[in-house]
């Protein structure tokens, strides 16, 4: 039973770089988070998330169907649910979550152990508000909110096993990777 956290600001990669480790590790697979956020362009219910009504995801918590879970924006929630890991453990796999800081660190905690927890820092925000803004997916008020929620998230990476600065996405890749390799075989 082992646990991969990948955690970070909106906008620093962390996404790509999972996406990257689930192709290079096939004993590694995907915890979908659920969501009661509106799904994006190209996104689909139970492959990038489980979408749920706001009340069904408060329903959920009630009836501790989360490992995890986190109010990450106002009536916005992402978490974990257990059945989803139960079943990916029980086939032997190292469950990777793609997963906000407050979550990651919560995942942390409660399986320390077994648990290699990555923060993927961005650059600077800078760079972070200019990939936000290619990235063409939120208003001006959203990026605002996000670069503050950002700048909060990175005084917790300390919280984390490690710290990698996404500035090239090969580098960081290559340093995750060696990471994963070496505590997915001990």
């Amino acid at each position: 039973m082992k646990l991969l956290v990948l955690a970070a600001p909106s906008g620093s990669g962390k996404t790509t770089l999972v996406h990257r480790l689930l192709k290079e590790f096939p004993k590694l697979a995907f915890s979908v988070s659920a969501t009661t956020r509106k799904p994006r362009l190209n996104e689909q219910d139970g492959i990038d998330y489980h979408f749920l009504s706001l009340t069904e995801f408060k329903r959920k918590i009630k009836s501790d169907f989360f490992l995890e879970w986190e109010e990450v924006y106002e009536d916005n929630f992402y978490g974990s649910l257990k059945s989803d890991v139960q079943r990916l453990w029980d086939k032997g796999q190292t469950v990777v979550f793609d997963i906000d800081v407050y979550g990651g660190i919560r995942l942390k905690e409660k399986y320390d152990l077994n648990t290699l927890s990555i923060f993927i820092m961005p650059p600077s925000i800078e760079v972070l508000e200019d990939r936000l803004r290619k990235r063409g997916t939120d208003n001006e008020e959203r990026i605002h909110d996000r670069l503050a929620k950002a700048k909060e998230e990175i005084s917790f990476a300390t919280n984390f096993d490690h710290v990698i600065v996404n500035d090239q996405i090969e580098t960081a890749f290559k340093q995750i990777q060696h990471l994963v390799t070496k505590f997915i075989n001990r």
